[in-house]
């Protein structure tokens, strides 16, 4: 199996007559990462991976695959595989002649073919299923034959829309970690087109949060998640609760932020936004649902108090919703350790957090709800 090789975006515009559908992304994407464009439906994200795999020319900037321009170089002559949504398996081939379609396609005899085949079976947990037709397999097993094929093919990148989207919640939160476990085990370059966290968080080396085909933030899954750059990844990327309000005191990293309803609220400003924040600003005070916290604050921790709208229960932690600034809904997760419930409507409960857990950005464009 090859080794994964860099892959890189320089300037790329990708423009349909007046529309805009890619603005200037620079993407930098190392060699055998596993590699994630998350944004919400129309963002862009499958555009990208269109021009990477050669389906689709940029209107202007450079596709390099291994340090090679790309320009003018058709899917058939890149050296990438790609794995669609509907994962367009032939129905009436048998499974180990579904894998084994590229080398047929090259003039491989059968029984080189049938080996290579029963070799992908195994490493993808498969062997022995090489004789039954694709109808005859779950749609995990599927997922895993779509992968293989393209795998046969010795591309040394693989690129992937959304290829877990049509499968149940159980199987694909399954799906993702076999699907990373294969990664790593072929060691070759992934790039990941989803619009569900959860699965660019769990499976990514570095992930491209899209918004409206400009690209916001590219870093970690744990950077993306507790060091938004926006007040959009803020908002997209998991649950988080949003404070409006104004700039009344800067201190080395930490902002004070002057809010409509919770009072004074100090929180720390994110690396990327560091210098952007002066006294006066419109900001966002961004906290998630689990960095609040119940009863007496500590030592250093600011208090929001807030009264109860209602409170669901959720197995492992109850959610409670509490009145917010502008009609918004504070959200508080807290760990299910045996109580009944939490708080009752109507009831004003005090929460506090470290400022150090929250984020302060200038005012700007959140995700929709």
């Amino acid at each position: 199996m090859s080794s994964g090789v860099a892959v890189d975006l320089e300037n790329i515009s990708i423009r349909f007559g007046d529309f805009t559908a890619v603005k200037d992304a620079n993407v930098a994407i190392n060699g055998g990462d596993f590699f994630s464009f998350l944004g919400p439906s129309g963002c862009g994200k499958t555009t990208i991976l269109r021009a990477v795999s050669g389906f689709l020319e940029p209107s202007q900037g450079t596709v390099r695959i291994g340090g090679k321009d790309m320009a003018g170089i058709g899917p058939n002559k890149r050296p990438t595989a790609l794995i669609f949504q509907n994962l367009a398996l032939f129905p009436l081939m048998k499974v180990w002649e579904n894998i084994a379609f590229s080398m047929e396609v090259a003039g491989a005899s059968a029984g080189e073919r049938r080996k290579r085949a029963d070799e992908l079976l195994d490493m993808i947990a498969l062997e022995g299923q090489g004789d039954k037709l694709p109808s005859e397999l779950s749609g995990g097993q599927k997922q895993r034959v779509a992968i293989a094929r393209a795998l046969c093919a010795n591309p040394d990148v693989l690129l992937l829309d959304e290829p877990l989207s049509a499968l149940d919640l159980k199987l694909r939160q399954h799906m993702r970690t076999e699907l990373r476990e294969i990664q790593k085990r072929v060691g070759i370059t992934f790039i990941y087109i989803t619009h569900d966290q959860g699965e660019a968080l769990t499976m990514s080396d570095n992930v491209a949060v899209m918004k409206a085909g400009v690209i916001d933030q590219i870093d970690s899954g744990l950077n993306i998640y507790d060091h938004p750059s926006t007040p959009f990844v803020a908002s997209f990327v998991g649950e988080n609760n949003v404070f409006r309000g104004k700039v009344k005191e800067i201190k080395g990293n930490e902002a004070l932020i002057s809010t409509r309803r919770s009072g004074e609220l100090l929180s720390r400003i994110t690396p990327a936004q560091m210098g952007k924040l002066s006294v006066g600003d419109e900001a966002m005070m961004f906290i998630r649902p689990e960095a609040l916290q119940l009863g007496p604050a500590r030592a250093g921790n600011t208090t929001v108090t807030a009264k109860v709208v209602n409170e669901e229960f959720e197995g492992n932690t109850f959610s409670v919703f509490l009145e917010g600034d502008g009609g918004k809904t504070i959200k508080m997760s807290v760990p299910n350790t045996g109580q009944n419930n939490i708080s009752a409507s109507g009831q004003n409960l005090s929460l506090n957090y470290d400022a150090a857990n929250a984020v302060a950005m200038p005012a700007g464009e959140l995700a929709s709800e």
